[in-house]
């Protein structure tokens, strides 16, 4: 009987099999994702207010409405503060009850019922500690990662964005275009990056969004030159040539036949750009340049660390938490270069 050839696969399948074969990149991969997932729900993780209350035969959600104290048989109508003692042997008593996330403490939690001065050292309480103003590190931990997380995450999709446009301008079209816009670069370029963040940062007051504006003007020029030198390459193959001679507009050679087999730098980019974006805020936080205070920060813990030496505790688990997530980054980067490299063999 005749035999059916077997079915030729896609690259895109076959890089994604090579990627796989990558044991570090793919457990990278998934342990990352992971810690997103983690992050992106740590209300559910780390919160000081329960999940749901139960209490003298009424259900109560104070992760999504305030509650005054007088709910719970306290004194005052101010916001029920669940760590008080008061109110948790309200919660315990027969009949009441309360479901609480895994740690007790939000991203701008103080404990002003602690029994050790502050920044405290690990405890059953604080399982990682404290920082400087009293709040759980876990907490701080947790919702720093996802502010990072998300800003890099942004900061590379602008980046991405702009660099693709303006590479694919430059190497399209070539001549005088190409050369206009590398000496724009070349200006663009040479303007103190950092001094321009300290300037702004004293005439207006913080905000990630306009950290994420001023780090986007600077971030897109090195994948620029990478799309660039694959537009430059593309563009004289013969079926760009063939789809010139057919009349096909500029536009939809770029978009349809150009720009899909550039795309190989751009995504091997993306890891090494969201390393490079979480070290960038971690800097800048560090020297007091980043996110608004009271925000969840790296950088802001790492700083704390350097201040108060003796509470090693700080700087060793933030430090651990930015190792491990850069380490990550690049393992996945690596594999993901490996698995677009059209020179790798499929074994």
């Amino acid at each position: 009987m005749p035999t059916t050839p077997a079915r030729s696969q896609s690259p895109s399948r076959r890089a994604w099999q090579r990627f796989r074969r990558n044991r570090l990149g793919f457990v990278s991969l998934i342990v990352f994702c992971v810690l997103v997932l983690f992050s992106l729900a740590a209300e559910l993780v780390s919160n000081d207010r329960p999940l749901v209350v139960v209490y003298q035969g009424q259900t109560y959600w104070p992760m999504v409405r305030d509650y005054p104290e007088t709910t719970f048989g306290g004194d005052f109508a101010t916001p029920t503060d669940y760590l008080d003692p008061f109110i948790q042997q309200r919660l315990a008593e027969p009949g009441n009850w309360a479901l609480f996330a895994p740690n007790r403490y939000g991203a701008k939690t103080l404990n002003y019922f602690a029994t050790a001065p502050n920044p405290a050292p690990p405890s059953r309480a604080n399982w990682l500690g404290t920082d400087d103003r009293g709040r759980d590190l876990l907490a701080q931990l947790l919702y720093g990662f996802r502010v990072s997380v998300l800003f890099a995450l942004a900061l590379t999709f602008t980046g991405v964005l702009l660099g693709v446009i303006t590479g694919a301008i430059q190497g399209f079209f070539g001549g005088k275009t190409d050369l206009a816009f590398q000496r724009f670069i070349e200006i663009w370029t040479s303007m103190p990056e950092l001094y321009l963040l300290i300037i702004f940062s004293a005439v207006f007051a913080p905000s990630i969004s306009l950290l994420l504006v001023l780090l986007s003007l600077f971030g897109w020029m090195g994948l620029s030159d990478y799309v660039r030198a694959e537009f430059l390459r593309n563009r004289q193959l013969d079926y760009v040539r063939a789809a010139r001679a057919l009349g096909v507009s500029n536009w939809k050679i770029i978009t349809r036949h150009v720009l899909p087999n550039s795309l190989t730098p751009v995504v091997t980019f993306l890891p090494f750009r969201m390393s490079g974006a979480i070290l960038a805020l971690t800097s800048l936080d560090f020297l007091g340049l980043g996110v608004p205070p009271g925000t969840p920060s790296l950088g802001e813990l790492l700083s704390q660390g350097k201040n108060s030496i003796d509470a090693w505790w700080i700087s060793l688990s933030t430090f651990a938490v930015l190792v491990v997530t850069l380490l990550l980054l690049t393992l996945m980067g690596d594999a993901l270069r490996d698995a677009l490299d059209p020179r790798k063999a499929d074994h």
